[in-house]
């Protein structure tokens, strides 16, 4: 398996089929939550539906066009988080994320998604991150923030979810910005570290 410890409570972990089960458990049980900001919800309605996610993303991970994971908190899956693609041309990657409502607020989506950034800057010498959030997304929106991203615009009605249309606000990283901000996370690739 292979996975990354941020600290002694949170770890990644490379999702695989065996986690199928659980995965599907937290988000179904979390869908209202999920719902809000992020469509594909609507699509998981079996654990089927959620061992195709997990094998589509291992396919991801062998194309190397990035990675899925999973949160486990104290050994308890609560959320997910990854790359939805590289590009190799733009040589940049765009982060998405979700969390279990009650894992919320604990600061557990700010430590894995500054793992992925790091690891996207320093393992792949990517140039830049992006972080696209619903405008009315704030808990989202407040993880870009407080990685010291910057909102670079917004993309007006681009997301629907049920009949309703939602603006994207984007927010970008720079790898210059991020070596400047004095982050001190020297993350050897999660990728590749077997426990």
């Amino acid at each position: 398996m292979f996975s990354y410890r941020i600290n002694e409570h949170l770890e990644l972990r490379l999702y695989e089929p065996g986690h199928s089960e659980e995965v599907f458990a937290v988000s179904s049980a979390n869908r209202d939550h999920i719902r809000l900001w992020l469509p594909w919800i609507d699509a998981v309605k079996t654990v089927e539906d959620t061992r195709d996610f997990i094998k589509k993303s291992l396919e991801q991970y062998a194309r190397d066009d990035g990675f899925q994971c999973g949160i486990w908190e104290d050994n308890i899956y609560v959320g997910g988080l990854g790359y939805h693609w590289i590009n190799r041309t733009g040589n940049y990657t765009e982060i998405g994320y979700w969390l279990a409502k009650s894992a919320e607020g604990r600061g557990i989506m700010s430590a894995a998604c500054k793992v992925l950034v790091d690891h996207a800057f320093k393992a792949w010498k990517l140039n830049k991150v992006e972080i696209r959030a619903a405008s009315g997304n704030h808990r989202s929106r407040a993880v870009a923030k407080r990685l010291g991203f910057t909102e670079e615009g917004t993309l007006r009605q681009i997301n629907r979810i049920g009949s309703t249309y939602h603006d994207i606000v984007v927010y970008g990283m720079t790898a210059a910005e991020w070596a400047a901000s004095g982050t001190d996370f020297s993350s050897a690739p999660i990728v590749g570290r077997v426990e």
